[in-house]
């Protein structure tokens, strides 16, 4: 006989917090046909019902029938289908798993620099207290300098006759 399902082997929370909120009913969905057929499985016995063959060897006539069929159903094993599937499965996790470390490993290093970059802004003063002396030596490829660089408002590239190619694309003046 196949062994008995006890408890479902998939951790449906943890599997939960993974599904997109698009995709939520759909899951849901699949989690109840899930539970449905395991309550199926479960409400039938484990092992055939058990037949009290000597009660038919006195009620049935023809000689031979009732042996005939206790041999029969003594011998009928429901096949249990084989596990075909498993190996491949694995043999795609082995390939895809240097990959998966791959590109976890760069969203860490990605991580890493965004924290990096995210201390750096919140190290800055406030925007409210920053004076234009400020923003000049913290930024001086970005502030104005009307001293060394004078130019005219709105103090674009486009507005001082040079061309925006010719600029830097650290953003606007």
């Amino acid at each position: 006989m196949a062994k008995r399902f006890t408890k479902p082997a998939i951790n449906w929370v943890e599997l939960e917090k993974r599904v997109p909120p698009e995709q939520k009913t759909n899951f849901f969905a699949f989690k109840g046909k899930v539970d449905s057929y395991l309550r199926r499985v479960l409400a039938n016995p484990p092992e055939p019902p058990k037949i009290n063959w000597d009660e038919y060897q006195k009620s049935v006539p023809i000689p031979g029938l009732v042996d005939k069929f206790k041999k029969e159903y003594e011998a009928f094993k429901v096949p249990f289908p084989q596990d075909t599937l498993t190996s491949k499965v694995e043999e795609q996790w082995k390939e895809l798993e240097p990959q998966i470390k791959a590109f976890c490993a760069n969203l860490q290093k990605e991580i890493e620099a965004s924290q990096k970059e995210l201390q750096r802004i919140k190290s800055l003063p406030k925007f409210e207290e920053m004076t234009m002396e400020m923003f000049y030596e913290l930024y001086p490829d970005q502030a104005l300098d009307p001293v060394n660089k004078p130019t005219f408002w709105p103090h674009t590239p486009e507005e001082q006759g040079v061309s925006p190619e010719k600029t830097s694309t650290k953003g606007g003046h």
